[in-house]
């Protein structure tokens, strides 16, 4: 599995998506960055950088497909993926080596944003206990958004189909809490509780204010293991079909 992962870690960076997207997203965090300091009226920079962070959760649903269509879509696409799954590992194995071959690009993406905060701790003062909290949720958002990517890519062969039905479903996950609260879905409470409950938006909003709650983490990753094994099933289901 080791193998796979590094192996599916230097495709990354042999082709051109890993520098495409990290510098994509640290374009996107500086222009916000700047734009907020642009704003400040005290003498003294006090930061949390929450807003920051929730302006790129918008952009993470751009970005994040372009990783995850390489996972599976491409894989087929080019014919590569029937020796892929001739291969002694097992289909969870493959899943979890990909998954985590482009979670490591995001935190990537992360670590190279962490020199926002430093700068900031020079010049003013950083509310660093809000800030944990939004990297965990920024982290976990984006775990969800591979999950996601990563799924969708294993049921199709199109990349490019993969990339647009990846960016819906990330819309409809990120803005589910306003689904919930339509009139219609408002007048069904118990499908409205499971929708809001599946709102990575409110998650997100109580990690950016400097909160760790239990039921935020296991919402999180109660989403990122759903998708991850209805991607191994997919998988599972065809490469018995190959049999």
């Amino acid at each position: 599995m080791f193998a796979l992962y590094k192996k599916e870690l230097h495709s990354y960076f042999l082709s051109p998506i890993a520098y495409l997207v990290i510098a994509f997203f640290t374009a996107t965090f500086s222009l916000t960055f700047v734009m907020d300091i642009s704003n400040v009226t005290s003498s003294v920079y006090e930061f949390s950088f929450s807003s920051i962070f929730y302006v790129n959760l918008f952009y993470f649903i751009i970005l994040l497909p372009l990783l995850t269509m390489r996972t599976f879509a491409e894989e087929r696409k080019n014919g590569t993926e029937t020796l892929l799954l001739s291969s002694p590992l097992n289909v969870t194995q493959i899943v979890l080596a990909k998954f985590l071959a482009a979670a490591t690009i995001l935190l990537t993406m992360l670590v190279v944003s962490m020199i926002y905060p430093v700068i900031t701790a020079m010049y003013g003062r950083v509310i660093w206990a809000s800030l944990f909290c939004t990297y965990i949720g920024f982290f976990l958002f984006g775990l969800v958004c591979i999950a996601v990517g990563t799924c969708i890519s294993s049921l199709t062969e199109m990349p490019i189909l993969s990339i647009l039905i990846s960016e819906l479903v990330m819309l409809l996950l990120l803005l589910m809490d306003n689904l919930s609260a339509t009139a219609f879905l408002s007048s069904i409470p118990v499908l409205s509780d499971i929708l809001a409950w599946f709102s990575n938006q409110s998650k997100f909003y109580t990690f950016s204010q400097g909160l760790l709650q239990f039921s935020d983490i296991f919402g999180y990753v109660t989403e990122i293991l759903v998708f991850l094994i209805w991607t191994i099933i997919s998988v599972e289901k065809r490469r018995w079909s190959r049999r």
